[in-house]
């Protein structure tokens, strides 16, 4: 079975940190980082990742506007994405899965558990 390659999309680099070494030892799975929305669209057009972790609140370009050019984009478009938001309430969710989003993860969140989480929402098992 091929692994995973998740690609997560945030500003802050102890989150990169923590996500990585949480996906790659809970999961196994392959992790890329990206520091921006525009560095995330390029990382998502050349690893084609399975899924897209993708922070919400980001100087330049936010989670949402960066979440709009991936599903603009042919290459990324069918690419699965999951938001790490601070910004969770209930008008929130509706809001992100109109917009065609998988679900979304409330930062912080329990590094055990992130991998997870995440497997769960895309249906994914955990080996």
């Amino acid at each position: 079975m091929k692994t995973k390659r998740i690609l997560v999309v945030d500003n802050e680099q102890y989150i990169q940190e923590v996500t990585k070494v949480c996906l790659e030892t809970v999961a196994g799975w392959e992790v890329v980082t990206a520091s921006s929305g525009q560095e995330g669209i390029k990382q998502a057009e050349t690893c084609q990742p399975d899924a897209i972790l993708l922070d919400v609140m980001m100087p330049d370009m936010d989670g949402i506007a960066t979440f709009e050019k991936l599903q603009g984009n042919p290459s990324t478009r069918g690419i699965p994405v999951i938001l790490l938001t601070a910004k969770i309430q209930a008008s929130d969710r509706r809001r992100y899965s109109q917009l065609g989003m998988v679900t979304a993860i409330a930062k912080p969140f329990n590094p055990l558990e992130l991998a997870g989480q995440v497997a769960t929402a895309l249906g994914w098992n955990l080996d």
